[in-house]
């Protein structure tokens, strides 16, 4: 609506609202930039709260940015600030759609419903712009305004597809996987924005097809980190995008989330990954000479469930083992992997080895009771092989592994095992040969360009990233079941993406880490199991599925 358009509807007006619309004209655009001041006329005389500078910044950038990135701490505060910013849209633009989207449908209701609580409470005033009391329910979040506008959740899934908002606000956006970005939620808000009445007009300020991205800090070389160095530029280049971010330090002096205190006992006992993403937002890992593509290994997190036992005879599972044996607790730690293969119908090529659990030994156990530990995680799966690198600290579990080893609470013996690849002899003669007695370093290239080939074909399948919240009480109930798998897949993520492809002099190759302080073992132990599963049990002796010839 222009002056002169306002003037005349003021003419011929008889009302007193009439004959002052150009003033509140200007105050609904004056509210519309300045969304913190808007806040602060709305702030009760008693409660309430006092936005600080960074707070009015972010408000001011959601409302005036057609693109915006967000890469903050944990404790910062983003969903709260997104949340608060889409109330105050919502209330100025009527008819208008918005969502905010998470790895769940259930997380985004969660977070929607948690924030409105929040502040509905400091904010009481904003409950008079409701049509009707918020709905909230497991999955779902549905808040309706009085001029027709609209707040819900939404998925960063395929579930998505074919919805319909006019701003999008996309949590934990790190997450993301491009395709998905594209296919499934970037086409969310191309839609067009309708206006009605002999007044109407298209608002410049209503940023249609907006879409936010918040985020912790992910991995350096993936899409999002991809992003948001492309808006950084696009920001330099006043192309109406910004970027915006701040560690823990920034909310800690405001005396927002954790202590000072508490934060520094988070990054003692945190992974070096894991804090640098949550608290430092620092996106880690290599990028340049990446050992393998970020993106494609977190497309391989597809698997909704660990496997903590094998509860079928014809299940197929193979054991990685990487060793360690120290006192210190800051040392890296034996580690075992647990990948399952699965066939084609016919049992004659592999479709997939789903990586199920990955299991950490204490380092500060001897070999005798290491061995007792893989000998009883052989026995849970029914495994048909298990392979241990025998150089190095490795030949002290190998010489474990091939004694009769017992179960420290049943006294029962758990076996001795025959190696199936050298003339090592074992305690008791006619031992099962199930373990592999691998020389990592003679065959080292060949081990990693297996690993490579198995993430870039898509056939090595990891458990999915999982939030906390993600979680069940009863799955709580039982952490190293159904909690711990999906963690040390996280952990393997962040080993792996602190690696590098080192081409030595006699044109082989090899690993080296980026940041020494990160350890590999998890990786380590993977790659062992696959190049096993690679190089001997492509093919396998028909007569252990004779059960086929009767379904056929």
């Amino acid at each position: 609506m222009n002056e002169q358009r306002i003037k005349e509807f003021e003419k011929n007006s008889d009302s007193i609202f009439g004959k002052n619309l150009h003033n509140y004209y200007n105050f609904i655009s004056w509210a519309k930039f300045y969304p913190d001041l808007l806040l602060d006329l709305m702030k009760p005389e008693t409660g309430g709260i006092n936005l600080h500078l960074d707070q009015r910044i972010f408000l001011r950038c959601d409302v005036r940015f057609m693109s915006m990135y967000g890469v903050f701490s944990r404790g910062y505060g983003k969903t709260f600030d997104e949340v608060l910013s889409m109330v105050v849209v919502a209330m100025f633009f009527p008819n208008i759609e918005l969502a905010l989207s998470a790895q769940t449908k259930e997380n985004a209701a969660d977070l929607l419903k948690a924030k409105w609580n929040e502040i509905s409470k400091l904010y009481p005033l904003l409950k008079n712009e409701l049509q009707n009391d918020p709905k909230f329910s497991k999955g779902n979040a549905y808040i309706e305004f009085k001029n027709g506008s609209t707040i819900d959740a939404i998925a960063n899934a395929q579930s998505t597809k074919g919805q319909r908002r006019r701003r999008l606000k996309i949590e934990e956006s790190a997450l993301l996987n491009n395709v998905l970005f594209q296919d499934a939620l970037e086409p969310v808000v191309e839609v067009p924005r309708l206006t009605v009445g002999k007044l109407a007009i298209v608002d410049p300020m209503e940023l249609n097809q907006q879409i936010h991205f918040f985020t912790t800090a992910g991995f350096r070389g993936s899409d999002e980190y991809q992003r948001s160095i492309t808006m950084i530029d696009d920001m330099e280049n006043l192309k109406g995008k910004i970027v915006l971010g701040s560690n823990w330090q920034l909310p800690c002096w405001y005396g927002r989330g954790s202590n000072k205190s508490k934060i520094l006992s988070k990054k003692k006992n945190s992974s070096v990954v894991a804090f640098a993403q949550n608290y430092e937002q620092e996106w880690v890992g290599c990028s340049d000479g990446a050992l393998v593509n970020i993106n494609r290994l977190m497309n391989c997190r597809t698997l909704t469930e660990a496997v903590i036992e094998s509860k079928n005879e014809t299940d197929e599972y193979y054991l990685g083992v990487d060793v360690a044996r120290s006192q210190k607790t800051s040392n890296n730690q034996s580690s075992v992997v647990v990948g399952k293969v699965r066939r084609s119908a016919d049992k004659s090529r592999i479709v997939s080895i789903d990586v199920v659990n990955i299991i950490k030994i204490p380092n500060i156990l001897n070999f005798t009771a290491q061995a007792i530990k893989v000998k009883q995680i052989f026995k849970k799966y029914n495994a048909k092989a298990v392979v241990v690198d025998g150089n190095g600290l490795g030949a002290g579990l190998v010489d474990e592994l091939l004694k009769e080893s017992f179960d420290p609470i049943t006294e029962e013996s758990i076996g001795c095992w025959d190696t199936m690849n050298d003339d090592n002899t074992p305690e008791i003669p006619n031992s099962p040969k199930v373990l592999y007695n691998l020389k990592a370093q003679s065959c080292q290239s060949e081990i990693v360009t297996i690993f490579i080939d198995m993430v870039d074909s898509g056939k090595l399948k990891l458990l999915e990233k999982r939030q906390d919240c993600d979680f069940e009480d009863r799955e709580w109930d039982k952490f190293d079941d159904n909690v711990r798998p999906f963690m040390e897949t996280d952990a393997f993520i962040e080993e792996a993406a602190n690696l590098k492809m080192k081409h030595l002099n006699n044109g082989g190759i090899t690993i080296d880490k980026v940041v020494k302080k990160i350890d590999k073992d998890r990786v380590s132990a993977m790659i062992y199991m696959l190049w096993y599963v690679n190089k001997f049990a492509q093919e396998i002796d028909n007569s252990d599925y004779d059960y086929a010839t009767f379904i056929n």
